[in-house]
Formats: C-alpha cells, structure tokens, sequence
C-alpha cells in the first residue's frame, strides 16, 4: 500500500476546526472530510458553514457548530457538542481569528479589538487544545493538534493585537506539544505567508516580494496541513513550525504606519 494512500483511517480519526467556515479553515476542514474523517466545522457565521458543507466533497460527514469563540462559554459548548457528535476529537485544527483592518496600529486599536484578537487566537485555542487532551489523556487515545500562527509571530505586522496574539500562539503550541508529547499527543504548528483567502484582502502587488511569484490560497495550505496532522506520515513531529509562504519569509516589505495625522 502506498504511503499517502491512507493518511487517516475514518473509523478512529475525527476533527474539529475552527474558523472553518472560510478561508484556511475551510480548505483544511474540507480537505479532512474529503479523506473521510467526521469533522466538526465550527465558526462565528452560520451561513459561512452552510456554504463550506455544502461545498464539501463528503457533506454527510460534517458537523456545523456556530459561536463566538471570543466567549469561554462558547469555547465550553464546542467542547461538548464535538464531544457529542464525535465522541473524543482526535484531530484539532485552531484556525479561527477575528478580521483584521490595517487601520488598527498601535496608536489606533481599541481595547475591545486587542481582547477579542487576543481572546480567540490564544484564549480560545488554550482552551479547546486543554479540553481535548484531556479527554484523549483518560482515553488512552493519540492526538495530533495543529496551530495557524503567522510570518508576522516573529516580525512587526503594523498591527500589534494581531502579531502578539500569533506570538503567544507560536510559544503555546511548543509550551503544549512538550506537556503533552508523554501521552502520544502531538501539537504543531502552520505558518501561512500572504494567503488571498479569509480575513486577509492582499494587494495583487504583492506577488512581486513572493519568490514563486504569487499570493497564496487557502488550497496551498491545506496538504501541507493534513500531513501534519496524519499520525501515519507525521507521527514523529511535534512542537514543530511550518512555514508555507511561496518564499515570502525571505523578505520583509512592511513599512511603518505614517502617524503624522494624529498630531
């Protein structure tokens, strides 16, 4: 048998994404039901879920799941209802992250954005990831989780509750794949570069900083993500960051903020 042939096997495996009504999360959330894994599609917008079932290639094995993950007690009920729809998650993508607006640097973000950044990145993702484990600890069950961080983890994004939120995300996943690794639970993380899809609205003109040559899309992401996530073919790797980016890590283009109208 070949070795891709069957990174999951449909009678054990299940998952659960977030943000998986667009963008990235969709790609990843569609691409698990495609290889025949239940999975839980959770997201802020239910129409957003709808059209991603809908679109899927297996919709039969799709859960919708609709909260504000910025929300503990949304974070409690995702929980539950995977639980109850799943039984234990055994594969957890964290995608979900609140829209970003270039006009909110550091001079100019409110307290509420740089919560609610900050609440589903990192809170949310804490959370669910530390729900799960545990459930897959008492069962005796393996687990592979998978983080979407950012380039802007590591260099200034112009907007400081985004960066610091996938900052925090970039030490969390290495802080739990190190907790958790004793119990055959691995946690990695994908580094997506400039990807035409989700939250983020890029500039054509891009491309020309991108050693490939192109902006990205959400369907770039998405093998790399399932082998990370497939046991069979990643079974040794954990506390691991992958970058997929066409080459735009090897520059960095951002200017700062002009500020001079605030005076």
């Amino acid at each position: 048998m070949s070795l891709f042939s069957a990174p999951f096997d449909p009678a054990t495996d299940t998952a659960l994404v977030t943000g998986a009504g667009n963008g990235i999360g969709r790609a990843i959330a569609q691409a698990l039901v495609g290889e025949g894994v239940r999975t839980v599609f959770a997201d802020i917008s239910a129409d957003r879920v709808s059209a991603a079932i809908s679109a899927s290639e297996r919709p039969e094995l799709a859960v919708p799941w609709i909260g504000d993950l910025a929300r503990l007690d949304a974070c409690d009920a995702l929980l539950a209802a995977s639980h109850a729809a799943l039984g234990e998650v055994t594969h957890f993508v964290h995608s979900a992250s609140p829209p970003r607006r270039e006009a909110d640097h550091a001079l100019a973000v409110d307290r509420r954005t740089w919560q609610e950044m900050h609440a589903v990145n990192l809170d949310a993702g804490f959370h669910l990831a530390r729900g799960l484990a545990k459930r897959l600890t008492a069962a005796k069950r393996p687990g592979s989780f998978l983080f979407l961080t950012s380039l802007h983890a590591g260099t200034p994004r112009n907007l400081p509750h985004y960066s610091t939120a996938k900052a925090g995300m970039a030490m969390l996943v290495k802080e739990l794949a190190k907790t958790f690794g004793r119990n055959n639970i691995r946690v990695n993380a994908l580094v997506p570069g400039a990807i035409a899809a989700g939250g983020f609205v890029a500039d054509a003109s891009l491309a020309r900083h991108i050693p490939l040559g192109r902006l990205g899309e959400a369907n770039d992401l998405a093998p790399m993500a399932l082998t990370v996530l497939s046991d069979k073919l990643s079974g040794y790797v954990t506390g691991a960051a992958f970058v997929v980016d066409g080459g735009l890590s090897l520059t960095n283009w951002f200017e700062a903020p002009v500020l001079d109208t605030l005076f």
